[in-house]
């Protein structure tokens, strides 16, 4: 679409406008310039009005609610797919081709398909169109999002945890067998449907590991990792639950090799100079969940540990926003050649 003019609008649907991200990408969209809401599709509340699902998007002159089978493609210029895990590839399947798609679930995420199967428990469901997607941390896959019809959003771990560790793998400064990754997460990352480890009872005053040591984000992590450094690697993941709405904060535990903390520090400030939306904070100044809240940052900081030879980094995002609909809406801006700001300008809401 590089020969969009100043003045056009691209044409937008939401799938799944009923979940959490679609909700958000539908906040962050609905003041976009640039971008015109013309469909919202959540199957089971469909005929009735967004309010009815989200009375803070109330009066916003915004389409019906509609099933995704009676959305009218021709008008459609780009579809946001907010669906649930294990339905978006059957949806994209179908769609045609002179669509953009941005993804937000993990059913395009993973190259290999038979890998997909193992992680999530069920075959691929269109393996065919699998070569299509790119996977799009944008910061690290600008110029192929740029050229690519299907982009499959990464996970909101996999976005806090490959944005520190891509440069310092890079540049060859980090031990590629001790990568530990320690995560946690707030309540929205389990999306909006009913579960009881969801329940404000389940989450309030407590914090608990789940999925451990075999988390779906594992492959994910290690699949991009892999790539920058030319050699398969095994990380060390580990999520939590925290009684919060929204957030993310990681803690990456590694062994240098042959640098110093202050080249870790400079490696991310190098590679992240020119970035609008990751930025190294002050050296001793750690980052926290609160900084970024409702924002598209992601902030890291870099501690030599008391251990020689090892350093703490410590990362955060906002799970909705640069974990899930803000990075899905810059990377819609990339694939329409658009300012990757755009829509995007908010700053952290605080407290």
């Amino acid at each position: 679409m590089a020969d969009m003019k100043a003045t056009d609008t691209v044409r937008v649907a939401i799938l799944g406008a009923s979940g959490y991200t679609g909700a958000e990408a539908l906040r962050l969209l609905v003041r976009h310039p640039r971008a015109e809401i013309v469909a919202l599709t959540a199957d089971r509340r469909a005929g009735e009005d967004i309010a009815a699902v989200f009375p803070h998007l109330a009066n916003l002159g915004l389409p019906t609610l509609s099933r995704i089978e009676d959305l009218d493609t021709d008008a459609v210029d780009a579809v946001f797919c907010c669906l649930p895990h294990g339905t978006t590839q059957e949806v994209v399947a179908k769609l045609p081709k002179h669509l953009k798609v941005i993804d937000l679930s993990a059913d395009f995420r993973l190259r290999d398909t038979e890998l997909y199967a193992a992680t999530y428990g069920q075959a691929h469901r269109a393996p065919d169109i699998q070569p299509e997607a790119v996977y799009g941390l944008t910061e690290i896959a600008r110029d192929r999002i740029a050229a690519a019809r299907l982009v499959a959003c990464p996970g909101c771990y996999p976005t806090s945890a490959i944005l520190p560790l891509t440069p310092l793998l890079a540049d060859g400064l980090i031990d590629t067998d001790q990568i530990i990754i320690d995560s946690k997460s707030g309540v929205t990352g389990a999306g909006r449907a009913l579960k009881e480890t969801s329940l404000f009872s389940e989450v309030a005053e407590g914090i608990n590991a789940y999925g451990i040591a075999s988390h779906r984000h594992a492959p994910e992590i290690e699949q991009s990792l892999s790539g920058t450094a030319g050699k398969a690697l095994t990380v060390n993941f580990t999520p939590h639950l925290m009684p919060m709405n929204r957030g993310i904060l990681s803690t990456l535990y590694l062994k240098l090799d042959g640098a110093e903390a202050e080249d870790a520090r400079r490696s991310l400030l190098a590679r992240y100079e020119d970035e609008p939306f990751v930025r190294v904070t002050p050296q001793g100044t750690a980052p926290a969940t609160r900084h970024v809240r409702g924002s598209n940052y992601c902030l890291m900081g870099v501690f030599a540990d008391r251990l020689p030879g090892r350093i703490i980094v410590v990362s955060v995002i906002d799970n909705l926003v640069k974990g899930a609909s803000g990075q899905a809406v810059q990377n819609f801006n990339v694939a329409f050649g658009l300012p990757e700001t755009m829509g995007l300008e908010q700053a952290p809401m605080f407290p």
